[in-house]
């Protein structure tokens, strides 16, 4: 039988730093580095994971400001290039993928990917009426419809009235090095002799760092702890200046955006996620591979990875003093490494990837739970 040489194409908004930007990119390099020819379309050409691309992957730039301004040269695109499969990522632009498609006619097998509960992300009552509209419409149409949790597949059912059995599950296949190692650099980025309690993630509302200082604020003054949150976002200047409202801005880390963050995981004591929300969580499969005792609020896609507790320690949102507790608890009585380690390649192991192949490459569907 003859090769198909036809290219798969990712369809993202950009290659910003974020979950589902990352796990384009671990997706582009695997097909890459399999033979397969792969594009990568963005509204916009821009971001810090762009630098990280292989040199095989094609990049087009739709050089729309909108959703609905990627449809037209998206649809172009589609005609003049052809790929064999397109995944397109994150609502609205799932439904501009969508729309492309059945406009250019070329017979371009459609998957489409959430990366959150949709119905917690989106919580304003018009916003939810369009989503519940257009995934309802449009959903269908797709050949493939990814969720990277099963709480989130069942979320997404309910938006769209598609039956949960419609939807593919897949984790996210999170990049696990072999070995992890501190660097100097990051050593001395660390001050003082205390634990050292690391969080990773974009600085922005439903991350909800604010919580994690104040949970940090009221840990025992004599632990000396140091708290690291890696991450850039628009709330920079308001977390630093509540800690140090709080008295400890100088026992407080923000590195910003760092492009490596496994030097990080391999300094630290625990790793605290204080989210609001989470359909998935790659910060903590990270987690769990560099063997951290791992706190965090409970959210679907944390309580899913944790199953429950087993792997880490579950508080309820919003309680900033039972975070407290549980980090103080967690460094007093830290877990063994190796079954984080087991738990994280169990989810973000080759069966992830595999179940990604037989969606865009051999073009079939497959569920992993």
């Amino acid at each position: 039988m003859q090769r198909d040489n036809r290219p798969v194409a990712f369809v993202l908004p950009d290659m910003r730093y974020g979950g589902a930007e990352r796990i384009a990119l671990r997706l582009i390099r695997n097909f890459i580095d399999e033979g397969q020819a792969v594009d990568l379309v963005l509204m916009q050409k821009r971001g810090e994971l762009l630098d990280q691309l292989p040199s095989q992957a094609r990049v087009f730039d739709l050089g729309a400001g909108r959703i609905r301004g990627a449809i037209r040269p998206l649809v172009r695109y589609l005609r003049q290039h052809r790929p064999r499969s397109m995944q397109v990522r994150m609502w609205p632009l799932t439904i501009a993928g969508i729309l492309a498609a059945k406009i250019a006619r070329v017979g371009t097998h459609v998957v489409v990917s959430d990366h959150s509960v949709l119905s917690d992300h989106y919580r304003s009552k018009a916003t939810q009426a369009a989503l519940r509209l257009t995934t309802r419409l449009f959903y269908p149409l797709a050949d493939a419809r990814v969720a990277v949790s099963a709480g989130a597949a069942r979320d997404l059912a309910k938006l769209s009235g598609i039956p949960v059995g419609k939807f593919t599950v897949i984790h996210n296949p999170v990049e696990l090095p072999s070995e992890l190692r501190s660097a100097p650099d990051t050593e001395a980025m660390w001050v003082g002799s205390g634990p050292r309690i690391l969080t990773v993630g974009k600085l922005k509302e439903e991350k909800n760092h604010q919580l994690l200082i104040l949970a940090f604020a009221r840990l025992a003054d004599d632990r000396n702890a140091q708290l690291m949150i890696a991450g850039d976002g628009p709330l920079l200047e308001p977390l630093q200046s509540l800690a140090r409202e709080r008295g400890v801005g100088e026992r407080i880390l923000f590195p910003g955006y760092v492009a490596d963050p496994w030097p990080l995981y391999a300094s630290a004591d625990l790793f605290v996620l204080p989210s609001r929300e989470e359909s998935f969580g790659n910060v903590l499969v990270e987690a769990l591979h560099a063997g951290l005792p791992i706190v965090s609020t409970r959210t679907t896609g944390a309580d899913e990875l944790l199953d429950g507790g087993r792997f880490g320690t579950l508080v309820a949102n919003g309680d900033a003093q039972a975070l407290a507790t549980a980090m103080e608890k967690a460094l007093d009585e830290p877990s063994a490494p190796q079954i984080g380690r087991d738990r994280a390649r169990e989810l973000s192991g080759e069966a992830s990837l595999a179940a990604y192949r037989a969606l865009l490459v051999d073009l079939h569907a497959s569920t992993v739970t």
